[in-house]
């Protein structure tokens, strides 16, 4: 019996992983659970968003790294394929009294902005559940600005999870270069820069 679950809950794996998609917003207790070792504070410390920059974030969930990004930078805007994870990040904006929030709806794979748009962008256990992950990160690689920065987290047990090797590889196909890595193997932010 115990390898019948076994096995179970392995092929519900696989099958998971090769069919991406985001998290349904009716299961936002797994984006708003603390997240270790891709923490909030390591999250700043890789991106280092300054004052007046323009930074992206695609696909901010309920917004559990955005407010402290946002309280950083002079504009963050935020992109998501759910509209519900967009309208309850605004909500926790305005609670925070946070009103530096630009919104869009949309697919990461055909971003809506001119090209050298951002000064940074970042995603966090969000890349794997694109389904073309090698045409986000050239989206991605296409609207930062020459010397830009795009930062991806990681963390094992994502069921989508990108390796640090995988990344790197699709990272240098898409013209972004890898600078450094904060954090373990098992829990990371990947620096890339263009």
């Amino acid at each position: 019996m115990l390898a019948l679950a076994a096995l179970t809950v392995g092929a519900a794996a696989l099958w998971w992983r090769r069919h991406p998609s985001a998290c349904p917003y009716g299961q936002r207790f797994w984006v708003e659970a603390p997240h270790p070792f891709i923490t909030r504070s390591r999250l700043l410390a890789a991106l280092a968003p300054q004052p007046g920059e323009t930074v992206l974030e695609i696909g901010p969930g309920t917004g559990y790294y955005t407010l402290d990004v946002a309280r950083s930078c002079e504009t963050l805007h935020i992109f998501d394929v759910q509209q519900e994870m967009l309208d309850h990040t605004l909500r926790r904006a305005s609670d925070a009294g946070v009103a530096n929030l630009a919104v869009m709806q949309g697919d990461a794979r055909s971003l809506p902005y001119a090209d050298a748009s951002f000064d940074a962008a970042y995603l966090v256990a969000v890349l794997g559940e694109i389904p073309d992950q090698d045409l986000a990160l050239r989206e991605l690689a296409r609207v930062l600005r020459p010397g830009g920065r795009l930062v991806v987290g990681e963390l094992i047990g994502d069921p989508h999870m990108v390796t640090s090797g995988a990344l790197r590889s699709r990272a240098t196909d898409a013209g972004l270069t890898f600078s450094r890595r904060v954090g373990p193997p098992f829990g990371y932010f990947a620096v890339l820069t263009k």
